[in-house]
Order: structure tokens, then C-alpha cells, then sequence
């Protein structure tokens, strides 16, 4: 089947224009103008093109990072489905957080407001989701990564084994990967979320009625969530065992 992809940035253009030329992986561009709005100190008396360029040196490396993560995951893909004839991923997406939003996340955390800080003390900047058609995929994609001698595991978080109150599962790992640029190489955290495609139906829907509701969800609506949770877990269960089934014949 191979990896279907498409960007997570909240401006950025039609997901097949992901990887396309300029800036429409991460609209750098507009972000700018925000900044001088709402965080003025940040950029002070710098001229507006100066100010761009250094927003784009400061995060490009996530931009890369990201890329070399997916030229992973494809190959992988890839190359399982070849020798085993079932590939282990049904798509990929990413995104890399605008500027704005490393900056409130940053002051939410109690530290200043300054885009340098975020490799040391923020995860998520970049991240990728990963969604795969059974649970056993899940964990066969992280074990594929971790045989990979310059991706570096630094935590994980598996939210399968032991679910969130509300019934959210994923596997989260927080891993780390060598960018090579002209002039240094770049160590650079991106977050792993691995999930199924029932876990991501659920996950997706959870966050739009919370983002609806402005994070206050009628208690009716947590428990109906939690329900379903449990529901989409069954779920998984009975299609890994008509999958184990399949390969047996």
C-alpha cells in the first residue's frame, strides 16, 4: 500500500504540496507578522526580513528532521510489505508547530519567550503520527525504528497497554535523530505518535468535540467517549484476530 502522507501545519497549502518547493511545508512567511503583533519583544526593533529568516534558521531543522523521518518510514513501508506482503503502516502524517505556538507553550511551562529554548526543553515541536492497521503493526514500526543505528529512542509512552482515564490509546515515543547540514550536524527531538486506524477515528473525533466544546465536554459526552474507548479496543482486538487468521491460511 505504501505511506500516504500529508502535512500537519495548521497554514500549510494541500497536502500533496507537502513536499513541494518554498515554504509550503511550514508557511514560515506568515508567521512573522503574528509575531510582531502579539509578542513584540520578541522581536523588537529587527527588521521584518531579518526577523523571517531567523524564525526560518530556528526551525527548518525540525522541517528536516521530519523529512529524514519520513524517507524512514517509507523505506521501511516499503520494504516490509515487499518481503512479507503486508505493509505495517497505513499513513503517515506531521506537522512542525507554528512559532506561535512554541512560544505560548514555552510561557505555559514558566520560561521565556524565546524560540531558542525549545530544543532544550520542548518535545513536540516536530512530530509525526503514524497510524497502522493492527496493534501488533504498532509495535513492529517502533522496533523497526529502534534497530535504526542514528534514531535514539529518549522515551516512550505507551498508552496501549495502560489507556488514558478517558479511554485515548497510543504509543508515544519522544525520539532523536542527526540532521546533517552544510556546516554541523543537528541532534533533533521529534515526537513518534503510533497508533491504529481505529485508535486515530477516535482520537481525532475526541479532540474536535473538545476543541468545540472549548475543553469543557459535557460529562455525558466523557462518558459516552470512555464507552466508545473501550468499543474501538474491542474492535482492534477482533480485527488482529481475523488478520492472525488470514495468515494462517
Amino acid at each position: 500500500m505504501g505511506i500516504r502522507q500529508a502535512c500537519g501545519c495548521a497554514s500549510a497549502s494541500a497536502p500533496g504540496q507537502a513536499h513541494g518547493g518554498g515554504r509550503t511545508t511550514c508557511q514560515w512567511v506568515f508567521t512573522t507578522g503574528i509575531l510582531v503583533q502579539r509578542h513584540p519583544g520578541i522581536v523588537g526593533i529587527m527588521d521584518i526580513g531579518v526577523a523571517d529568516d531567523l524564525l526560518r534558521r530556528s526551525l527548518v531543522v525540525y522541517k528536516f528532521a521530519v523529512d529524514e523521518l519520513m524517507t524512514k518510514l517509507r523505506i521501511l513501508s516499503e520494504e516490509f510489505d515487499l518481503v512479507h506482503r503486508h505493509d505495517p503502516i497505513e499513513h503517515v502524517t506531521h506537522r512542525v508547530k507554528r512559532p506561535d505556538a512554541i512560544l505560548d507553550k514555552l510561557r505555559r511551562k514558566g520560561l521565556p519567550a524565546d524560540l531558542s529554548l525549545a530544543a532544550e526543553h520542548l518535545d513536540d515541536v516536530a512530530g509525526v503520527r503514524v497510524v497502522c492497521p493492527f496493534v501488533s503493526d504498532v509495535y513492529r514500526v517502533r522496533d523497526m525504528l529502534a534497530r535504526q543505528n542514528d534514531v535514539e529512542i529518549l522515551r516512550t509512552k505507551d498508552y496501549i497497554a495502560a489507556p488514558k482515564p478517558n479511554g485515548y490509546r497510543s504509543l508515544h515515543l519522544i525520539v532523536r535523530i542527526p540532521v546533517f547540514l552544510s556546516d554541523r550536524v543537528e541532534h533533533v527531538k521529534v515526537e513518534v505518535q503510533l497508533r491504529t486506524i481505529a485508535m486515530d477515528f477516535w482520537a481525532t473525533l475526541e479532540h474536535k468535540l473538545y476543541y468545540k466544546y472549548d475543553d469543557q465536554v459535557p460529562a455525558g459526552f466523557v462518558e459516552e467517549l470512555t464507552a466508545t474507548a473501550a468499543i474501538a479496543a474491542e474492535l482492534d482486538a477482533r480485527m488482529e484476530s481475523l488478520h492472525h487468521e488470514v495468515q494462517r491460511d
